[in-house]
């Protein structure tokens, strides 16, 4: 099959919504609302929507960006960190380094919970020890080898080694702050009902539909304007559109790159965008043959055309990718040069690796469309080089529990470096000790890469580490444990009536300042 053939079937499958392939120049943005929302009258609910649903609500196993995206509304941090990504005081108003291993954080004495219980130092101490338990996320707190609890209202971390993000790691909402006695109570509680301490409270679920949030008046920073908040799953980009422009909500997370012209035509609604270090990638069960063998992944990498993607269904909003970690945040290689796009060299490793023409395998991807058609474009690649790849489309949850239990051969996914420091990618994905859960669902283990990551972990100087992630990216990119393919731009379709919606580049969009207008 030639290139333009690919080209053509991609075109097919997009038809609809094309807008020509424009290219709108990404830039952060800030709904500011009407020029006369002051004599409109105030919505009480405002509803976003967003492809897949919350896999949990408890924040020590809830990781993924469709729980955050509501968890994160519901509990607070010690840190946190504003829409540039720098750190600014959470929970924790002021902290100092008592010395390279030990930070003393002073807790602000007026947070409570959702039930009314105050927040105290006894509850940090207890949310941080349960994170570094959890299988899910302890490998972004997994640094702290003990928290110390002084008073009330001030807690000290100590960590195994020197630890530079420390501080990034801490404002993450996967080391959420929860109730210890809710808790302790009842251990599963958060997974369905969950108690934090933040500016919404938990209402609702319907799983696989919505779910509802309600203003906590007790909130630190106040009660948020609006009262109620909804988040609707719409997995189809078009109907997340379409229910934009019909006012079925206010706010379409994940807009679709053939839909910006469209929406920016229409004059009751706006388009936010803004580059971000989100990474398409294919993950390899390197476990399982022929995927054990570097020259299968690398031939595999040799037939992708990454620019064929980018161009045909991203229109431009994106960039090609060589390694997991996009230049815009700390650790990422600029000029970082892949395994270039040639089909010719592609026969020829599969053949030095005896690999008969027509063999089959699949691909695992959640239901997301660009992703499911990027996976289409990449099986007619494949078939150029004589593979036979089968898609399975998964429901989020369902392709996060296959590929935690090494159950396939290919998946494919986004990740956000969420930190803005090479770590957070980088350990979780690559580290032999992050199999399954964790993130590392390429099952990969190398002693060099292991050694060079905890290096990068522990070592102060910035200028240093950025040597070791270099190394670490080069590495990568020669052993193809996954294969990046695009950097993707973030856009936000908004009605016009909506105010103070700030884009976060991480996604993590903050909604306890958020408005919107009849």
């Amino acid at each position: 099959m030639k290139k333009i053939l690919v080209l053509l079937l991609v075109l097919s499958m997009i038809l609809t919504g094309c807008n020509g392939g424009k290219n709108n120049e990404p830039s952060n943005q800030t709904s500011t609302g009407d020029e006369e929302t002051s004599e409109k009258v105030q919505k009480d609910t405002l509803i976003f929507a967003q492809g897949a649903d919350v896999t949990s609500f408890d924040p020590h196993v809830g990781k993924e960006t469709p729980a955050i995206t509501v968890t994160d509304q519901i509990f607070d941090t010690l840190t946190s960190t504003d829409d540039d990504m720098n750190v600014q005081p959470g929970i924790a108003e002021s902290w100092e380094q008592l010395s390279e291993t030990s930070y003393k954080f002073k807790l602000r004495e007026d947070v409570k919970f959702h039930n009314g219980e105050p927040l105290t130092a006894e509850d940090v101490k207890f949310s941080l020890d349960r994170a570094v338990a959890s299988s899910y996320v302890s490998y972004i707190v997994n640094f702290i080898s003990d928290v110390e609890v002084v008073d009330d209202y001030t807690v000290i971390v100590n960590t195994h080694e020197p630890y530079a993000p420390i501080l990034m790691n801490l404002a993450h909402p996967s080391t959420g702050i929860v109730c210890k006695s809710v808790v302790e109570d009842d251990p599963d509680s958060l997974k369905v009902k969950p108690i934090g301490s933040g500016p919404y409270k938990f209402v609702e679920w319907k799983q696989g539909d919505s779910v509802k949030l309600e203003a906590f008046e007790d909130y630190y920073l106040g009660e948020p304007p609006t009262k109620y908040v909804v988040m609707r799953v719409i997995p189809e980009n078009a109907q997340r559109t379409i229910a934009l422009e019909t006012g079925e909500i206010d706010i379409a997370y994940d807009l679709s790159a053939n839909d910006i012209d469209k929406v920016k035509e229409n004059d009751k609604l706006d388009v936010l965008t803004t580059k971000t270090s989100s990474v398409g990638y294919i993950s390899f069960n390197v476990e399982k043959a022929p995927f054990d063998d570097v020259r299968v992944r690398q031939a595999i990498a040799h037939a992708i055309d990454k620019e064929l993607i980018i161009e045909t269904l991203l229109y431009g909003q994106g960039a090609v990718a060589n390694s997991v970690i996009s230049e815009v945040v700390f650790g990422g290689v600029e000029g970082l040069e892949g395994l270039e796009y040639n089909p010719e060299k592609a026969k020829e490793l599969l053949k030095e690796a005896g690999v008969k023409e027509g063999t089959e395998f699949t691909i695992c991807v959640n239901d997301n469309q660009v992703r499911i058609e990027t996976c289409q474009v990449i099986q007619g690649l494949l078939n150029d080089i004589g593979l036979n790849l089968k898609i399975e489309v998964l429901e989020f949850g369902a392709l996060i529990e296959k590929t935690t239990k090494k159950q396939h051969d290919l998946a494919f996914f986004a990740w956000v470096t969420s930190t803005s420091d090479a770590d957070y990618t980088y350990y979780p994905l690559f580290h032999s000790s992050m199999h399954g859960a964790p993130g590392n669902r390429s099952f990969y283990s190398n002693p060099e890469v292991d050694k060079l990551i905890e290096a990068g972990r522990t070592n102060s100087d910035y200028a240093e580490r950025e040597k070791i992630y270099k190394e670490i990216a080069e590495i990568l990119a020669e052993e193809v444990p996954s294969l990046p393919i695009f950097f993707q731009n973030m856009s936000v379709g908004i009605n016009k009536n909506v105010e103070g919606f700030n884009i976060n580049p991480i996604g993590y969009h903050k909604l306890h300042t958020v408005k919107v207008y009849e």
